[in-house]
């Protein structure tokens, strides 16, 4: 996964991406360089293959369907000013009443890997998309996943405003999807949607812990911020402190749409469940869904766009 060289996973994904670019197919080039640089940006080579992967899909946006805009907001995190650049996805008939739908992936699939998700989104919702890399991840590794973080929101929020008359909701995917309860539990934006979001200590407590360092420990690791793989103690300590329990325990929020899968292996349906007790809240469970029922997109799709329409619009 890690040899820089012939047989390396960057290497050999870098190698594909070269040739789509030099034959004129960015598009698949942009696609490749994203094979290319996940899971994650620790070393040297995948940082590369990210800004390839940016430069591909900005020249790919020529023939996108919809709008493109590459902008970047100004925000606060922890007292610091952090730059944040953004991709603004909207329909060519969007007016300055379209409301904005900030949008967020997961610890490895970021804002561009979800492109066509986002496409259709705008299309079939009628609204313009606000995509970005949540903290840890992407164009915002070098600012740590941490419960202080889920402050960059507040300056999309604002930038949001500016851009639409209407209204502006917060869609995240997998652990996107804690920044978008962060937002719903905060009332922070008019509308909300969780999509196998993690929440409590249900998804970052000691229960837990085992299956969510198996599976993905060292790209959450990355995302904390640290340097190397994490001791179980520090990983523990740090997952800890994202736990929202006491927002939940407020029992405010927005009207939001929380839906996952049924057979999810790395968010609990305790923190599918816990949303039952909110009267705004809409609990949709998918029959036979993995982790953000991914392989249901045929329900969760036209689930999501009709949601979002009711409650943009």
């Amino acid at each position: 996964m890690w040899a820089d060289g012939p047989g390396g996973w960057c290497f050999e994904w870098s190698r594909i991406a070269d040739r789509y670019a030099e034959s004129g197919q960015p598009w698949l080039a942009s696609l490749a360089y994203g094979g290319a640089r996940y899971p994650c940006l620790a070393d040297r080579p995948k940082a590369i293959a990210m800004q390839h992967q940016i430069e591909q899909y900005v020249r790919a946006s020529e023939e996108f369907p919809v709008t493109f805009e590459r902008r970047t907001v100004t925000t606060v995190v922890s007292g610091e000013v952090v730059e944040v650049p953004v991709h603004l996805l909207a329909g060519r008939d969007a007016t300055a009443a379209t409301p904005v739908l900030l949008v967020s992936g997961g610890v490895d699939t970021w804002k561009m890997d979800l492109h066509q998700m986002w496409i259709a989104y705008v299309l079939g919702a009628g609204v313009r998309v606000l995509a970005f890399d949540h903290p840890g991840t992407g164009e915002l590794t070098h600012v740590p996943l941490t419960r202080d973080s889920a402050a960059v929101v507040d300056g999309f929020v604002a930038y949001a405003r500016t851009l639409t008359t209407g209204k502006v909701g917060h869609l995240g995917f997998s652990f996107g999807g804690w920044f978008a309860a962060h937002s719903s539990l905060t009332e922070a934006v008019d509308a909300a949607v969780v999509i196998g979001g993690p929440v409590t200590t249900a998804s970052f407590g000691p229960g837990h812990f085992h299956e969510l360092a198996q599976s993905m420990g060292g790209i959450v690791g990355n995302a904390f911020g640290f340097a190397g793989p994490p001791t179980d103690a520090q990983f523990l300590s740090h997952a800890g402190t994202l736990a929202l329990d006491d927002l939940v325990a407020a029992g405010r929020a927005c009207r939001t749409l929380v839906i996952n899968g049924d057979d999810d292996p790395h968010v609990p349906s305790a923190d599918l469940d816990l949303w039952r007790g909110f009267a705004q809240a809409d609990v949709r469970v998918i029959p036979g869904g993995t982790h953000c029922a991914m392989n249901k997109l045929d329900e969760l799709l036209p689930t999501v766009i009709s949601w979002l329409r009711s409650a943009l619009h």
